[in-house]
């Protein structure tokens, strides 16, 4: 597997809690096309429809009684591919797990961390649109009432972000249900290393965002068929 240099010192992220890398034009717009018509083109039943969004699981579907490891289809394992050479990923640890979404433009996620099923790092590849991904504090059950916003990433599209350490597991993210949004150099702290130059107070209309979360699962289990 070529090895893709793409995890320098410019590609971190300062001023937040470690550890958050951002790589913009990680995909060529070529690239960028055949995950679109690829996604596009699955079967139906292949897509799982929420009340806010739909997604697709590539690699089985984790489980805390483990994941029934599936094969990921070539024009999939590519990406995973790419994002393995980065080596952000333990020795053992190879991402085994695809996670797609389909935002459209008012669509977002809640609040939400990754959680204990994969281990701690999350990659996610952006295509199609922009998005904001917006992180906060993780509070007790006491406290959550007094949830603030700490600061926000600009996901642009054919861009890398990278996920560990204090951000994946003591923070939260989410992304607003928004059709627009509008730059913020005080909060978007990752504007001095986007692929593009943004300017304060600039709106962004968002389009139909496929985002692709590939991680590690380290519970997986085969499945045992019986007959008769």
């Amino acid at each position: 597997m070529e090895e893709y240099n793409c995890v320098f010192p410019k590609n971190v992220i300062s001023e937040v809690p470690k550890l958050a890398m951002y790589i913009p034009n990680f995909v060529t717009s070529e690239e960028e096309e055949e995950i679109i018509k690829y996604v596009n083109n699955a079967p139906l039943p292949k897509w799982t429809q929420l009340s806010h969004r739909r997604l697709q699981n590539w690699g089985g579907i984790p489980h805390p009684k483990g994941m029934i490891a599936e094969e990921i289809p070539s024009w999939l394992t590519k990406y995973v591919d790419k994002v393995s050479s980065c080596n952000v990923f333990e020795k053992g640890k190879l991402p085994n797990h695809v996670l797609i979404n389909e935002y459209l433009p008012g669509q977002g996620i809640m609040a939400h961390s990754d959680g204990p099923l994969f281990h701690p790092i999350v990659t996610t590849i952006s295509c199609g649109s922009h998005t904001l991904l917006e992180f906060y504090k993780r509070l007790d059950s006491t406290q959550q009432h007094e949830q603030n916003l700490e600061f926000s990433f600009l996901l642009e599209p054919r861009s890398l972000l990278i996920l560990q350490g204090d951000l994946y597991h003591n923070y939260l993210h989410s992304i607003a249900e928004k059709d627009t949004d509008v730059v913020s150099k005080l909060t978007m702290k990752n504007l001095s290393i986007c692929g593009e130059e943004f300017s304060e107070g600039q709106i962004l209309k968002r389009g139909v965002r496929l985002s692709l979360t590939i991680r590690h699962v380290p519970k997986t289990s085969k499945l045992k068929l019986k007959f008769g």
